[in-house]
């Protein structure tokens, strides 16, 4: 269950908790929407499980291992490369989100929240491997209780009836206007943001089993926000098609309360999110904990710091399309071995 939490935690970073991600690969589709997100979801729960399988089976340290069990080492390099400047593009893309969300809920200068949140994720990131996995898991519990109160309200007291919702859809906001291929492209992202730490949970993981497990667990939750989100998106779409943060405008239309508690939730699992993706990506270029591991650390968050400034929803139209692609042949990989492993009587590591 651990696994699960904090694979969860891994995904609902900043795109995720904030709504956009979801306004913008799924809500915009209108009642499409919801056979995008099962369709998803259930890509989600299979490969996650086989990337947690394949870590167990390597006992992995880094993502390095089972890209090249995959691929080969030659395209398995440069899988790996791009891999790595991806995941840290996402790490800075929370450093973005941390800042808006911060400046949206308590007005505080982007800057500054931005600032606040590269020094909190430097200081977790001195933890041990196991500390770490049970910060990301802790927060989960509580967004899942936030959005399934806000989803419900909106649900049941809807500015846009469920009728309606086709006619404030706005398709030509969406990556591709094509529902099933920006679901497909999503789950390749899910993946791709989440391969390298699902790989190490895997091989940290007592037992296969719980490898399996951890990882389906997590995609049945990850599945449940996302229909709970863009229930209460599609309930005021067209409200939500004009904030920066879709769930928070959610959360004020319930209670001012409500609001702050999901400001804070929000505030926590973008944390978990940098700290989900700058350990992996720390890892990959050196020795956990070492002197070369706090110095890439803190040069790292400074320069990622940095390009925080070019804006959060800017970052998110800029990486998460092309991460997607990424996972999708990431996938690919994970599911031939998948059907090797069923149907030859070789089994593959």
């Amino acid at each position: 269950m651990m696994i699960g939490f904090a694979y969860t935690g891994v995904i609902v970073g900043a795109g995720f908790s904030t709504g956009q991600e979801i306004l913008q690969f799924f809500t915009n589709y209108g009642t499409w929407s919801y056979a995008a997100i099962v369709l998803s979801a259930l890509i989600i729960m299979f490969v996650g499980r086989q990337a947690a399988k394949l870590g167990y089976r390597l006992k992995a340290d880094s993502h390095e291992e089972p890209i090249n069990t995959m691929f080969g080492d030659m395209i398995g390099k440069a899988i790996d490369y791009i891999l790595v400047f991806f995941l840290y593009g996402i790490a800075v893309i929370m450093l973005a989100g941390a800042g808006s969300a911060f400046y949206e809920s308590f007005g505080v200068a982007p800057w500054l929240g931005s600032l606040i949140m590269m020094v909190a994720v430097f200081v977790t990131l001195l933890l041990d491997f196991n500390k770490i996995v049970a910060v990301l898991g802790a927060v989960t519990p509580f967004l899942v209780a936030f959005v399934l109160i806000i989803a419900a309200f909106n649900v049941f007291n809807p500015a846009v009836p469920m009728n309606e919702v086709n006619q404030y859809a706005q398709i030509d906001r969406t990556p591709s206007g094509h529902w099933w291929w920006d679901a497909i492209t999503y789950s390749g992202l899910v993946l791709a943001t989440a391969f390298s730490f699902l790989s190490i949970m895997g091989s940290e993981a007592s037992k296969h089993k719980a490898a399996r497990r951890g990882a389906l667990v997590g995609g049945i939750i990850i599945m449940l926000l996302m229909l709970l989100i863009n229930g209460g998106m599609l309930a005021n779409l067209n409200a939500a098609n004009e904030a920066a943060l879709p769930t928070l405008l959610l959360a004020e239309g319930v209670h001012p309360a409500l609001s702050l508690g999901l400001s804070i939730v929000m505030l926590l699992v973008i944390y978990n999110t940098a700290v989900g993706l700058m350990y992996p990506f720390l890892t990959r270029f050196t020795v956990a904990y070492s002197g070369k591991y706090k110095l890439l650390l803190a040069v790292g968050l400074l320069f990622g710091y940095a390009l925080s400034f070019v804006g959060f929803v800017d970052l998110v139209n800029i990486f998460y399309p092309i991460f997607g692609y990424i996972g999708l042949f990431i996938a690919g990989g994970l599911t031939i071995r998948w059907v090797a492993n069923k149907f030859s009587k070789k089994r593959l590591v």
